[in-house]
């Protein structure tokens, strides 16, 4: 029988509440939640058969569901699915050698939660609209309405500068729309990641932590930035648990 750990807890002085929400849960395969404390940190645990720990959907859901569960009430700081240890004591261990920097992770994310943020477009619907708003175009000259001949390469070369040119307006375009939306969740002390042109159609790729207080607010922004720019589509996920705002390197 192996150790399942699902979550760090930042418990404080909350042990009571946090024991009475365990009795009404279950670990993956109906097993008892455990809780295996250390100072301000308590570890919610699972005993089960390594067998059994087969990483399909269903098991991750159900694991992903127990933790959301348990940030709803409190500060946590959320395993991978299939993080098992030998035994108990190991788990114990764990939280000692490894208590400071859990700590600092704690504090950091502390009544925080996780947003995604995508920003998808039609890319060649999108680069249209651009090239109609332009009025740099004019100064790229059109040789070939002139009755001097022209080679084939100049006609060539005119046509990657203006390709390059509406590769550059578009570029632009998400930077201006990405550092309107970083003003937006500054307002909240707000840490992110932001991935820009991840693909032709999915030009921003972002996680953010935020104050628990600012969800209704952000997604009112968001709402916002959807009407303001019509030809994007923004897709917003969460709350989560802060997965990807977790710096442990575990001793």
């Amino acid at each position: 029988m192996a150790i399942l750990i699902y979550s760090l807890i930042f418990i404080k002085d909350r042990q009571a509440q946090l024991n009475d929400q365990l009795i009404t849960m279950n670990g993956l395969n109906g097993t008892n939640l455990v809780a295996i404390s250390l100072g301000e940190i308590t570890a919610v645990v699972s005993e089960i058969k390594k067998i059994e720990l087969v990483a399909n959907q269903a098991n991750a859901i159900r694991f992903a569901e127990i933790i959301d569960q348990l940030d709803q009430q409190f500060t946590l700081l959320p395993m991978r699915f299939g993080s098992i240890v030998d035994t108990l004591d190991t788990v114990s261990q764990m939280l000692k050698t490894n208590y400071q920097g859990f700590i600092k992770n704690l504090v950091e994310v502390e009544n925080k939660v996780e947003f995604g943020l995508k920003i998808y477009c039609d890319p060649e619907k999108l680069k249209e609209e651009l090239r109609l708003k332009s009025e740099s175009e004019s100064e790229i000259l059109d040789d070939s309405n002139t009755e001097h001949s022209v080679s084939v390469y100049r006609v060539y070369v005119n046509k990657k500068l203006k390709a390059h040119r509406l590769e550059q307006k578009l570029l632009s375009y998400i930077e201006g729309v990405t550092a309107e939306f970083s003003e937006i969740i500054g307002q909240w002390d707000a840490k992110s990641k932001i991935k820009k042109m991840v693909t032709s159609a999915k030009v921003v790729d972002a996680v953010f932590l935020i104050n628990r207080a600012g969800k209704v607010d952000l997604v009112r922004s968001i709402e916002g930035l959807q009407a303001k720019y019509p030809r994007l589509s923004f897709v917003l996920t969460g709350p989560w648990p802060p997965y990807n705002f977790v710096d442990v390197t575990l001793k």
